[in-house]
């Protein structure tokens, strides 16, 4: 059986210097397991890497296209406990450089919702939903 949980998001960097400045940038901090040749974030629910692009093609086998330009086919998240949050994140990601794709709204589902992209246009969703639950680490247990 495979267990039913997500531990790591890889993001294959084109640049790791600068795409690590843009996450500290948004306040996160790194453990002790960052290394120049990559960087490691925790987050409430999972840890986020970051990782040279070459080096994770040489790692899986297997050949990536991917350009500051184009917009990758994953979306992470990050879900927040009110509305307003929803406005403040993306205020400070517009303050430090990210490209907002979508100012924060009312969703059709009930909730506010946002979507930028970081500065290798890896896309982001900020969300409320009234019905998430989180539990006392700040990870999403259901929405």
């Amino acid at each position: 059986m495979v267990p039913q949980r997500v531990t790591l998001i890889t993001i294959g960097a084109i640049d790791l210097a600068e795409l690590r400045a843009f996450y500290q940038k948004l306040g996160w901090s790194e453990p002790e397991m960052s290394s120049d040749q990559y960087a490691v974030f925790k987050t409430a629910g999972v840890l986020l890497s970051l990782f040279p692009l070459k080096e994770l093609e040489t790692d899986s086998g297997v050949q990536i296209h991917k350009t500051k330009d184009t917009y990758q086919a994953v979306t992470l998240a990050i879900n927040v406990n009110t509305p307003e949050e929803v406005d403040a994140v993306i205020d400070h990601i517009r303050k430090i450089g990210g490209k907002i794709l979508r100012e924060p709204s009312a969703a059709f589902w009930g909730g506010r919702t946002a979507y930028f992209a970081d500065i290798e246009n890896n896309m982001w969703e900020v969300a409320w939903n009234p019905d998430s639950v989180f539990d006392e680490k700040g990870a999403m247990l259901a929405f």
